[in-house]
């Protein structure tokens, strides 16, 4: 204050003494990464590149550790896999619906990273919101009542909002009552498996795959087994890229002619043509036949979960880097107490996330029972959660807040899944895959913490 540093003139102190600690003093501005993004200083392709060797020398590889892992991943099994099936079209279409899940609930914990907290409850939320809607699609019951034979997004708009309710207590609690996120998320999980366990009753389980009637049961279950026409794929693919890439080109080319910081010409072509390789890949590969036997009908088509999971990664993407509020959830986790001297509403955004991470985990539930056909007690949501988060740090998000994007959750996701499922085709038990999923989870904290020392040592020297 001006009356402390009054006192300390009044006492003798010296203006070069005071100006000593002032630089001293830790910045309490400073980002969550110091080193500067190479879109800021490039103005050629080659420029960026230099720079962004740079970075990653720094400790911020992106998503290279994630694409690094897929290629091994797909390499090994490739090898091991008998009569190398691993990366056949229908190997490949089965790992992504088995990473679905994984992706969805990667990209609502990766929320809760980027603030530095973590939410162990977010698997049992997704089972919360699977029961939820499977239940309120069911044919009507012996004894009527208005929880049945709701439309199938009817369905899933209550689940999402019962499993925002949800997020909305536990951030509530973390926030207001300042209790720790860990501790919080660890009861909610323990009540939620409980809760799930009496709203199943005595079935212990609830099917939508079937029935005499199946009716918006079947439209949940399609969510998974249902495909787009093979043309409509390609015509998806098309006004993908043109929206998302003619998006990007205008936007930079505005910030160009303003004369705001703006990637290079060459760096936005190349993420447009990527977007539009890695699209064509995905479409081309769904769109081979992956029928199972020579008598069985053709299964060809996009599945609607891959146009969802797309939606959930860029609705991610632009709420977290296009929005005040996106800005707010980087700034709270790479400084609160910054954050909170600039404005920010710290509080506001802690608990806004934990509302957002339970919206987007009911989704990741609605999906789960559409890929198993339905949900039981069996659900393990404690190693669903655990999944989420192993996803995204292999991804790329910082386990100690402040750095990671939705695309971190997507590379993740699967990752994972590609894990799972060549362990599973080797034959491995289900505590080899849980092993196996450790060790890949302890090598990515690893190097995300040896990442942050790098770039403190780097921070301290350059200071």
């Amino acid at each position: 204050s001006m009356a402390g540093v009054g006192g300390e003139s009044g006492s003798g102190k010296a203006p070069e003494d005071l100006g000593a600690q002032a630089e001293a003093a830790p910045d309490l501005t400073a980002a969550a990464v110091d080193v500067i993004p190479p879109e800021i200083l490039a103005q050629s392709l080659g420029q960026y590149f230099r720079a962004w060797f740079t970075r990653v020398r720094s400790g911020d590889a992106g998503v290279l550790p994630a694409l690094a892992a897929l290629l091994i991943v797909g390499i090994v099994f490739q090898i091991t896999v008998p009569n190398g099936v691993y990366l056949n079209n229908l190997n490949l279409a089965g790992i992504f619906d088995q990473s679905a899940v994984f992706i969805i609930l990667a990209i609502g914990e990766g929320f809760i990273l980027l603030l530095g907290e973590i939410d162990l409850s977010l698997g049992y939320i997704a089972a919360i919101g699977g029961v939820v809607a499977a239940l309120l699609v069911q044919p009507q019951a012996t004894n009527p009542d208005m929880f049945h034979n709701w439309p199938w997004w009817g369905a899933i708009i209550a689940a999402l909002v019962i499993c925002a309710g949800i997020g909305a207590i536990n951030g509530f609690i973390v926030t207001r009552l300042r209790v720790s996120s860990l501790i919080v998320t660890l009861a909610s999980q323990m009540v939620l498996f409980g809760m799930m366990i009496v709203i199943l009753g005595q079935a212990g389980s609830v099917s939508v795959g079937g029935g005499t009637n199946p009716g918006d049961q079947k439209q949940l279950y399609s969510i998974v087994y249902g495909y787009l026409d093979v043309w409509l794929g390609w015509v998806g693919l098309a006004l993908a890229v043109l929206v998302i890439g003619g998006s990007m080109w205008l936007r930079d080319s505005s910030r160009r002619r303003s004369g705001l910081v703006a990637p290079p010409v060459g760096l936005t072509l190349a993420k447009i043509a990527i977007l539009a390789i890695a699209g064509a890949t995905v479409v081309y590969i769904f769109s081979l036949d992956r029928r199972i036997g020579a008598n069985s009908n053709p299964v060809v088509g996009v599945p609607w979960v891959v146009p969802l999971v797309l939606a959930v990664v860029v609705g991610a993407t632009l709420l977290l880097e296009r929005t005040q509020f996106g800005r707010h959830v980087y700034a709270v986790g790479g400084n609160p107490e910054a954050a909170r001297r600039a404005g920010v509403g710290v509080t506001s955004v802690r608990t806004w996330a934990f509302v957002i991470a339970g919206a987007v985990s009911g989704l990741a539930g609605v999906v789960a029972v559409s890929f198993q056909g339905g949900i039981s007690t069996n659900f393990n949501g404690g190693q669903e959660v655990l999944f989420a988060v192993a996803a995204a740090v292999i991804g790329g998000m910082s386990l100690f807040g402040g750095r990671g994007r939705a695309i971190h959750g997507l590379l993740g996701g699967l990752t994972i899944g590609a894990i799972y499922n060549g362990l599973f085709a080797l034959g491995y038990p289900v505590q080899i895959q849980y092993i196996a999923t450790g060790l890949v989870l302890l090598a990515a904290v690893s190097v995300d913490a040896l990442a942050r020392r790098n770039a403190t040592a780097g921070s301290v020297a350059r200071a």
